[in-house]
């Protein structure tokens, strides 16, 4: 029948335009057979190698003024209800103060705790300047606490030779600064010794 010419002579042409390689003889020959099978090699796909994000450096975060409070927004006023979620983070931490908790296990957790929004007093320091400084922790560095103070005055306090006070729900504990030379991320995972010498 006319038809089965023009499929046979549309087959023999898609066969040659696909392998052009092949010779007439050949697709000849794979035409008598009741199957064609078109044989495919799918191209390889090339991982594409993800680019890590790199983060600023110190000098460019200096620059970028990224950790810096502007002096409109220094005042005590604004940070206290930082210092609410504080105190509700801490008594879920430490699964409620109650008066029979025991002081150790207390002190444990509050040592690697954040302490972004705690109220802190210095009470000891080699610097008697420092003794008596009372405020908010904004932000805490590996060597420094930045602190806001009642009088909306934003204190720069080093860890070193300070001892601070914290106080929450009657529970008084003590941060001995020169132990403390941690980074907030770092400190969490950090075991402390309750016990040993201590000194400013």
């Amino acid at each position: 029948p006319q038809g089965s010419e023009k499929a046979k002579t549309f087959v023999h042409a898609f066969l040659k335009r696909s392998m052009p390689k092949l010779k007439d003889e050949a697709i000849q020959e794979m035409l008598t057979r009741k199957a064609v099978v078109l044989e495919h090699y799918p191209k390889k796909k090339t991982k594409q190698k993800r680019k890590k994000t790199k983060g600023f450096t110190a000098k460019q975060r200096r620059e970028l003024r990224l950790f810096e409070i502007e002096p409109e927004q220094q005042r005590y006023a604004i940070f206290l209800p930082l210092h609410e979620l504080w105190k509700q983070y801490i008594r879920d931490l430490c699964h409620g103060l109650k008066p029979d908790a025991q002081p150790h296990m207390i002190q444990g957790k509050l040592l690697k705790a954040d302490l972004h929004g705690a109220i802190v007093t210095v009470t000891k320091s080699k610097c008697p300047s420092y003794v008596g400084i009372t405020g908010i922790i904004l932000q805490e560095f590996k060597h420094v606490f930045k602190i806001i103070t009642k009088e909306d005055k934003l204190k720069v306090v080093p860890k070193l030779n300070n001892v601070f006070s914290l106080e929450l729900d009657g529970f008084i504990s003590y941060i001995y600064g020169s132990k403390f030379l941690l980074r907030a991320s770092e400190r969490s995972a950090k075991k402390f010794k309750l016990k040993g010498t201590i000194d400013l």
